[in-house]
């Protein structure tokens, strides 16, 4: 099956890139923690939640909750998967600011590119959410036309630090990371802040669609779910969504790359057991 899923030619990415995703979900976390954390966070962020309404105050600093999870990513979430993680916000930082590049908006280029695992600290979660929504309340009434010439500058994902050397009691993969780290993530949060963080991946259909317009490219539109922004809803499965957000934003980060002229390496390493 993962031979399957690494030679799958319709997918866009960077070879190395899918074998280190693919071996994020081949680990033993994955298979065998994963589907109890995913039920233990949903119960305790929806309970969370119901508390919350009823006891209306912030619970937990976000410079308490920033601290947390770096505290957790260093010491029981895989290096890789950290460096997926460090690697989302600078490529959805790099869509974001090709948008505003290539559009009349009037918003200057967006700055979060972390580099390091500290880096994820300092409010960098709630200022990923925020990028989204100031990049289209900044699209309105604009025309989503392709310019005369496309600027493709700052697509590159610099040497990411997500601290290998660090001893680490566990290993977690990515998505039971997720799981783990989105109970601090609504405890620090109000409940109209939780929601609004949550509703920032229904947008990913828009982004893909903008995306498509101004590159006149149809191939960003294969990768929608048929989100709707209008849908209102943050009883969902939120690691999951995130986890597709990710991807998602690699497709289109990784098209734009390909659009620019650049093209992805063979991974030349032995083949999957």
């Amino acid at each position: 099956m993962w031979q399957a899923v690494y030679a799958d030619p319709s997918v866009p990415l960077d070879r190395a890139l899918v074998r280190q995703i693919i071996n994020d979900q081949r680990r033993l976390s994955r298979r065998w923690l994963y589907p109890i954390a995913r039920i233990v966070s949903r119960v305790l962020v929806a309970l969370i939640s119901i508390v919350k309404r009823v006891l209306p105050f912030r619970w937990m600093p976000l410079h308490t909750m920033d601290v947390l999870c770096v505290w957790f990513l260093r010491r029981f979430v895989s290096p890789d998967a950290v460096d997926l993680l460090i690697r989302h916000f600078v490529v959805e930082t790099n869509l974001v600011n090709f948008i505003i590049r290539n559009t009349p908006v009037d918003m200057e280029p967006v700055t979060l590119r972390p580099e390091a695992l500290s880096g994820l600290g300092d409010q960098a979660v709630v200022e990923h959410d925020v990028n989204v929504y100031d990049v289209l309340i900044a699209l309105d009434d604009v025309p989503l036309v392709k310019p005369e010439t496309l600027d493709f500058s700052q697509l590159d994902v610099p040497p990411l630090d997500a601290e290998r050397g660090r001893r680490r009691l566990l290993r977690l993969d990515i998505q039971t990371a997720l799981c783990f780290m989105n109970i601090p993530f609504s405890m620090a949060l109000t409940v109209e802040e939780y929601r609004r963080a949550v509703h920032s991946i229904r947008f990913d259909d828009s982004f893909l669609e903008i995306l498509a317009l101004v590159t006149d490219d149809d191939t960003f539109r294969h990768w929608k779910l048929a989100g709707m922004s209008l849908w209102m809803d943050s009883n969902v499965d939120v690691p999951r969504m995130v986890y597709r957000h990710a991807l998602v934003c690699e497709y289109a980060h990784a098209r734009l790359v390909k659009l620019a002229g650049g093209a992805y390496p063979r991974d030349t390493a032995a083949a999957f057991d």
